[in-house]
């Protein structure tokens, strides 16, 4: 096994609360090696004739500028998530939007925790953030009863939702949602990332239909997701408040997406219903992969309504020494949640990559398992192995 052990740069974990990109950790020549579950996407979007037709019209993209009318790309995506063109703005990555919308609109924003972690650190240094700690003893999720009391208590006038959440992967269904805006009309925003609700239904319980009853909501989505193209830098948020899109649109510059990124918009009305059975295919393997991991020892793993997967590691490992000995020895990587405010260190997360990569996986982890012993005592003091978080401004 040791011949064959990768040799990674560990350092790379230290230097990101993120997740280093596979290239940095074993480099170019060593890619094949390894499966990535690392990083979230659509195994089967882009097909492969999307794919050529872009390689195709590649030496012609690059020589031109993007176009300097947002509307054109707007209406182009507007047709395939159904919503208005005047309501979406599109962004370099929904991190783009995301640190516009906490720079320009946010004053305090509530977030519950574990999250995705570029929530908390755009807004850490400014002490614009409360976190709000999901219940470790019931599997991180959210009670919006519950979160609503706090956000009344609390006061900040932003509250965050992911849903379906990330990492924990549960779903909040489409009435709760909307009994949670109902209830919370009177915040100045409302945030709710749904970057992985297409996975979540054969139906997609968006909220982007009811976008016009609140004005206080702006939901985003990163397209790096569910369409598969991290590459591209492809985000949207939608809102029907004038203002918000106003102030959001005021700081973007004119050329904020690329030629690329801009031509595949325009190919997405004809390749939807290509989309939406990808998708559905990427919502039948996490199911599949949910019953095989469901039958592994030493592992506990959360429901999910997304293209991912939150597992428990019951026999006191860590989630980075798991993490590290299936990227050494299987060529295996997951993310480690452990840097995840709120989350103690005995987390993985894992995407599905189709079925056929998923089987590594599986594998990988039936092989750890049985050095983790078949029947692993409980963990002790779980709140005390939590990252510490703060209820009140950053001083």
């Amino acid at each position: 096994m040791d011949k064959n052990r990768l040799k990674i740069d560990r350092h790379l974990f230290e230097e990101t609360s993120h997740s280093p990109s596979l290239v940095d950790i074993v480099g170019e020549d060593r890619l094949e090696q390894v499966v990535d579950f690392c990083f979230i996407e659509n195994p089967y979007f882009p097909g492969k004739a999307l794919l050529r037709k872009i390689q195709q019209k590649l030496p012609v993209l690059i020589k031109f500028y993007p176009s300097s009318n947002p509307v054109l790309a707007q209406k182009e995506l507007a047709s395939v998530v159904h919503a208005q063109p005047e309501h979406l703005v599109i962004g370099n990555g929904a991190t783009e939007l995301i640190t516009i919308i906490q720079n320009q609109l946010v004053s305090e924003m509530g977030i519950p925790v574990p999250t995705f972690s570029e929530y908390i650190e755009k807004l850490e240094y400014s002490g614009k953030v409360k976190l709000f700690q999901l219940p470790p003893e019931k599997g991180y999720l959210l009670d919006l009863d519950a979160y609503a009391e706090w956000l009344e208590q609390e006061k900040p006038d932003t509250a965050l939702i992911i849903n379906p959440g990330n990492p924990t992967g549960q779903l909040i269904g489409l009435d709760e949602m909307l009994g949670f805006l109902r209830r919370m009309q009177h915040l100045e925003l409302i945030l709710v990332d749904e970057s992985f609700i297409d996975f979540a239904a054969d139906e997609i319980p968006s909220l982007i239909p009811h976008v016009a009853e609140f004005s206080n909501l702006i939901i985003v989505r990163s397209m790096s997701k569910h369409c598969g193209v991290p590459g591209l830098r492809l985000g949207y948020c939608c809102t029907a408040n004038e203002v918000f899109l106003r102030k959001i649109r005021n700081v973007l510059p004119v050329w904020n997406i690329n030629t690329l990124a801009e031509y595949f918009l325009t190919q997405l009305r004809e390749t939807d219903k290509e989309y939406h059975v990808a998708r559905k295919k990427v919502r039948a393997d996490v199911e599949l992969l949910f019953n095989q991991l469901k039958g592994i020892d030493g592992f506990e793993v959360y429901p999910s309504g997304s293209n991912f997967i939150l597992l428990k590691i019951k026999g006191g490992s860590t989630a980075y020494e798991v993490q590290m000995r299936l990227l050494e020895e299987f060529g295996v990587y997951v993310r480690d949640c452990s840097n995840k405010t709120g989350m103690d260190k005995f987390h993985i997360r894992v995407s599905s990559k189709g079925r056929k990569k998923d089987k590594v996986l599986v594998e990988a982890l039936r092989q750890i398992s049985k050095d983790l012993g078949s029947n692993p005592q409980p963990l002790l003091n779980v709140k005390a192995q939590l990252r510490p978080i703060r209820t009140h401004k950053w001083g």
